[in-house]
C-alpha cells in the first residue's frame, strides 16, 4: 500500500483464521508481526515487547481480556498506538473501549483495506509527535525537524537517502532491521529488486558515522540485515534531547 511504513506490530487475536487473514495482509504491506491468540501470552508479548502498534481483541481466552492489556500498558505510562478489534458494536461498549485507553475500536466484521488505514493513521500520528523530538545513541545525535546529525558535537554531512536510512535505523536502535524493512522505508519498495543498493548506502553511511569515531554504531547482522546500538558501557536509550 503506498505510504505504509513497515513497523513491528503485535496482533492479539483469539480466533486464528482472523489473525492469520490479518497478519497475511500486514505482511504483504511490509509489516513484521508477532501474532499470539490468549490474554495472558498476549499481555507478556505487550509489556515486555517494543511495538509500533498493536491490534488487539477486545474479547480474549485465558482470563486476560483486551480491557486488562490496555488497562495494564497505560498504568506503565505506554503510548503505543492500539486498535482494538471486537464483535461488540454497541455505542456503550466503543465508549468504554476508548475511554480504557486504546486509540481507535473498529468492530467486526471488517474489511481489511480499512484496517491498514486506521493503522496507518495511528502510526502517522505517533510519528508526528515523536518528530520534533531529538533521538540519541551515545554521542550521536538526530535532530528530526532540521534532518541534522552530530557525533561528539560535530555536524555530520549525509544525502538525503542516507539520513532517512540513519534516522530508521535510530528509530529502531536496538532492533534488527531487515533489508526488506529498508527497502520498504527508504526506497518505497515492497519487495528485493535484488541490488546492492543497500550495501552501498550502508557503507556510505558507515564511512560518515563511524569511521572517524573510536566506537562504531552500526553493526551488520550476518544474513539478516543491520542493527545500530550504543556499546554496554555507553548506552542511552532514545529520548527527546533538551537544548
Amino acid at each position: 500500500m503506498r505510504g505504509f511504513m513497515p513497523m513491528r506490530c503485535l496482533l492479539i487475536e483469539d480466533d486464528k483464521p482472523t489473525a492469520r487473514f490479518i497478519r497475511d495482509g500486514l505482511q504483504r504491506s511490509g509489516c513484521t508481526v508477532e501474532a499470539c491468540h490468549d490474554g495472558k501470552t498476549g499481555l507478556t508479548q505487550a509489556i515486555e515487547g517494543q511495538w509500533d502498534v498493536i491490534v488487539l481483541d477486545r474479547m480474549l481466552p485465558g482470563g486476560v481480556d483486551g480491557l486488562d492489556i490496555l488497562a495494564a500498558l497505560r498504568a506503565r505510562d505506554d503510548a503505543t498506538p492500539v486498535l482494538v478489534l471486537s464483535a461488540l458494536s454497541s455505542l456503550d461498549e466503543r465508549v468504554r473501549g476508548l475511554r480504557g485507553g486504546c486509540d481507535d475500536y473498529l468492530t467486526k466484521p471488517f474489511a481489511f483495506d480499512e484496517l491498514l488505514a486506521r493503522i496507518e493513521a495511528l502510526t502517522r500520528r505517533a510519528t508526528h509527535r515523536n518528530d520534533t523530538e531529538r533521538m540519541t545513541v551515545a554521542d550521536l545525535q538526530l535532530d528530526p525537524r532540521t534532518r541534522r546529525v552530530f557525533r561528539d558535537r560535530k555536524l555530520i554531512a549525509l544525502q538525503p537517502r542516507e539520513y532517512l536510512l540513519l534516522e530508521y535505523l535510530v528509530r529502531h536502535q536496538g532492533e534488527v532491521v531487515t533489508r526488506k524493512m529498508l527497502l520498504a522505508a527508504v526506497w518505497g519498495y515492497h519487495f528485493d529488486p535484488e541490488t546492492n543498493v543497500i550495501d552501498v548506502q550502508m557503507s556510505r553511511l558507515r564511512n560518515k558515522v563511524d569511521k572517524d569515531f573510536a566506537v562504531p554504531l552500526i553493526q551488520t547482522v550476518r544474513g539478516v540485515g543491520y542493527t545500530i546500538q550504543a556499546p554496554p558501557d555507553t548506552a542511552t536509550a532514545s529520548r527527546p534531547v533538551d537544548g
